[in-house]
């Protein structure tokens, strides 16, 4: 591997971003539960793949990247550019004759995994550093190739005795990281950057090579971008300063989205992702390691994986290294770690702040404070949401104000759902008058409604078994109670 072309502090700055950018590297790498046969792992490689050209010029996947985002570079200032993608490298599996030959075959049982023919991703990464004053005019191209390989590995069984081999094989790949800047008019020293990442491959398929299959060894797959400013900052591209919008509305992004990356409060780091993230995202403290999963769940999924037959979890050991990691953190995972991963709720800090003791939340409000909230509801002085403090949230008493009404059970109300976006079925109750039942809030100070539709002959039963609709009070309109 070549030396990095970073700073010793811009390489600490990136070394944090690059852990959630490698979620982004490895989302939907491998799923649950983990193994080569199950059908969600057939059709792989989802996010930021950069096809070849040939290939994907009548298809829906691109060859591109395109990032545009505001900066306020110091004078002198330089831009570090790390673009990371993974390589997707052939695994075939093969088995030792007696002869001193190998022969490719389906599989290879051994005692802890049963290895399968697999795609991995090896990580690739293409440093630039050019000083921000290059950046103008036509602006500073790097091409870059990674050329085709083969590589062996020997398997060994429990005796190591040889009994097989793995057999990697990596197709060329070409691509060009393309940076440009300009100086935008206006008060403000501030320069809208360009950057683009697109795949340069000649290869174009034959006949027989016309599916997506042979392209991914020629792709870039997962391709995203780190940018870091030495001296200066980027605008944040979702929630830009009021002067700045009308420029940030004007820049492209194509098929990825910048946002502000690293520690929360710099803004000297940028993460341009095929996903898209808000800004500073960080990863859950209490996650204990990498699932691969998308939108993982970090306590189902590792309580799944602990439950896989140990047929299931060979299955899965020999799908690829990192799905063995997962099942042996699975295996691993002590009880107080998934404890730590059940009911984490992030509201609660942010009230708080993350050293603040709980007493310290709930301390008498001033006088001066008004204890009622947008909704009409009395707020306590203790927060509700605090065990310690009195359950004073009451679903059978509660009211709110609704178009300065008051409304609460046993009120009649005008179904009006379409303000937010909401399912077919409520939308089939547009303009039906309905009961409500209760006033409920939920632990992110949400208030909803849980009413029963008039006319509805099952309503009595509803009512009975606590079977209601859930609506929120901007999606109701009072009615003359009857």
């Amino acid at each position: 591997m070549t030396a990095s072309l970073l700073t010793p502090a811009l390489e600490s700055r990136f070394a944090t971003a690059r852990q959630v950018a490698d979620t982004v590297l490895f989302e939907g790498y491998v799923l649950y539960p983990y193994r080569a046969s199950a059908a969600k792992n057939r059709l792989r490689w989802q996010f930021g793949v950069l096809v070849p050209p040939g290939w994907g010029a009548d298809r829906e996947e691109h060859d591109f990247q395109h990032t545009e985002c505001l900066m306020e570079p110091k004078p002198g200032a330089t831009l570090a550019v790390e673009a990371r993608f993974l390589h997707a490298q052939r695994r075939t599996v093969q088995q030792a004759l007696d002869n001193g030959t190998f022969e490719t075959v389906a599989q290879l049982d051994l005692a802890d995994r049963v290895l399968v023919p697999w795609d991995e991703g090896a990580e690739e990464r293409v440093e630039v550093v050019v000083d921000v004053a290059e950046l103008t005019g036509d602006g500073v191209t790097v091409a870059f190739t990674r050329p085709a390989r083969e590589e062996t590995e020997p398997v060994l069984d429990a005796d190591g005795r040889t009994v097989g081999r793995l057999v990697r094989r990596c197709e060329e790949i070409s691509g060009a990281v393309r940076l440009s800047a300009r100086e935008l008019d206006g008060p403000y020293r501030v320069m809208r950057l360009t950057a683009v990442v697109e795949n340069t491959s000649a290869w174009t398929p034959d006949s027989t090579e016309a599916d997506r299959e042979a392209a991914l060894p020629r792709s870039l797959v997962a391709a995203h971008l780190l940018l870091g400013l030495s001296a200066g900052s980027f605008l944040s591209m979702t929630d830009p300063p009021e002067w700045a919008k009308s420029a940030v509305a004007a820049c492209r992004n194509l098929h990825t989205w910048p946002v502000l990356a690293g520690e929360p409060g710099r803004a000297d780091l940028m993460l341009s992702s095929p996903i898209i993230l808000e800004d500073h995202p960080a990863i859950a403290p209490e996650s204990p390691g990498t699932l691969y999963d998308a939108t993982e769940i970090d306590e189902i999924l590792a309580l799944r994986t602990a439950a896989l037959t140990e047929q299931e979890k060979r299955e899965a050991r020999g799908t690829d290294p990192r799905a063995a990691a997962v099942i042996d953190l699975a295996e691993s995972m002590p009880p107080e770690v998934l404890e730590r991963l059940h009911g984490a709720v992030r509201a609660l800090r942010e009230i708080t702040g993350p050293d603040t003791p709980l007493s310290a939340a709930h301390d008498p409000v001033p006088d001066d404070v008004d204890l009622i909230d947008t909704r009409g509801v009395l707020r306590p002085d203790t927060p509700w949401w605090d065990p310690a403090g009195d359950d004073t949230a009451d679903p059978a008493r509660d009211r709110i104000l609704v178009d300065g009404r008051s409304v609460g059970v046993g009120s009649r109300v005008l179904l009006r759902p379409g303000l937010r976006r909401t399912d077919a079925q409520d939308l089939f109750l547009k303009g039906r008058s309905a009961q409500v039942e209760a006033v409920l809030h939920d632990v992110d100070g949400g208030v909803h409604l849980a009413v029963t539709v008039e006319g509805d002959p099952g309503a009595d039963i509803r009512r009975e078994q606590g079977r209601f609709l859930y609506f929120q009070p901007d999606e109701i309109a009072p009615l003359e109670d009857a």
